[in-house]
């Protein structure tokens, strides 16, 4: 697709997609026996065992009731949404679930993995040479307000490659994932951090490369995971196993067939927006296609595993950032009875 074609897109895609995108699952019926449960998701492919379990009707197989799902453009977004109470069990970047609990008391509980990985920094080759340039003055730098996982993986980076953070922070220009990306392919933007697939749609701007990943800044940094309230655990444990389930599934299947799992979340993504946009050749999110979200998946590594370890570390650094009030036990937001139950 050419950056033309994409350009044009990211404009109605932006256009389209306010903070929230709602949509609605097939109900499964009259079967008393399924469990109900209210869900959301990221517009990104870091939600992809969810798109997946939709499409295939592998909530419905497990024995859910999936009466609703609604779709946030940021993790950020959805953090706040989920303070709400009307959202079940959410499919959320880590950092984001970290803030909805430690500064907004939401009572919710980790209980799986989705992800590891799935962001970076993309430049212009003729502005950001290496890393270091990105301290150079008039260097142009997009990023997601403050507290956003990408925000909290670019200081990582600074303190890795002992960056200047005064001078990079002082310049920043705060702005969504889908803005970044139309800035960089207008030449708005020298340079963006981004979480996937934006990261691999702003790659494809001419003169532009993949700076660095999480990989190679953060070896261990968690992606996304499935949260659930506690209330669903304390009462309605089944639910709980059953999303295990239905995760270890499409995580699986998204193992073995990564080419059929990017038209899959290709056509999530692309219907996502309340059912609205049918023609996707001609809609904002036909820049997302399955050629995209194949490169952008391979760059995520899907895995229900999760290690308290690297969350405990995760909480400690948002902590030093000042992100959250103070550091708390891993431990307290943790509770992965039901996924050693299903190993």
């Amino acid at each position: 697709m050419s950056g033309r074609n994409i350009f044009i897109g990211l404009i109605v895609l932006i256009t389209a997609l306010g903070p929230a995108i709602s949509g609605h699952a097939a109900s499964s019926g009259p079967d008393t026996q399924k469990a109900p449960v209210s869900m959301a998701v990221e517009f990104m492919d870091h939600a992809a065992a969810a798109f997946v379990c939709l499409e295939k009707g592998w909530f419905d197989a497990a024995g859910l009731d999936v009466k609703s799902y609604e779709t946030y453009v940021t993790g950020m977004a959805l953090a706040s949404a989920l303070a709400r109470g009307d959202i079940d069990a959410a499919f959320i970047c880590l950092i984001p679930a970290i803030n909805a609990y430690s500064n907004a008391g939401v009572p919710i509980s980790i209980i799986a993995g989705t992800h590891k990985h799935g962001y970076g920094l993309v430049a212009r080759r003729a502005v950001v040479a290496g890393v270091k340039d990105l301290e150079k003055a008039g260097v142009r730098l997009g990023c997601v307000r403050e507290g956003g996982a990408v925000d909290v993986l670019l200081n990582k980076a600074m303190d890795v490659y002992r960056l200047d953070k005064i001078t990079i922070s002082s310049r920043l220009q705060r702005m969504s994932p889908a803005r970044q990306v139309m800035a960089i392919h207008t030449n708005q933007l020298d340079a963006a951090v981004l979480p996937e697939q934006w990261a691999t749609m702003a790659e494809s701007a001419d003169g532009c490369r993949m700076l660095f990943t999480s990989q190679d800044v953060w070896p261990d940094m968690q992606g996304s995971v499935l949260v659930v309230k506690k209330t669903m655990i304390q009462k309605r444990p089944d639910a709980a196993r059953k999303l295990i389930a239905a995760l270890k599934k499409a995580t699986a299947w998204i193992n073995q067939h990564p080419r059929q799992a990017a038209d899959v979340v290709s056509r999530q993504l692309q219907r996502a927006e309340g059912g609205k946009i049918q023609d996707v050749s001609a809609a904002g999110p036909a820049a997302i296609t399955p050629e995209v979200l194949a490169r952008s998946m391979d760059r995520l590594n899907y895995t229900t595993n999760i290690d308290p370890g690297a969350v405990q570390a995760t909480i400690d650094f948002m902590a030093e950032l000042g992100y959250i009030k103070k550091a708390f036990k891993a431990g307290d937001l943790l509770d992965l009875r039901f996924l050693k139950e299903a190993r």
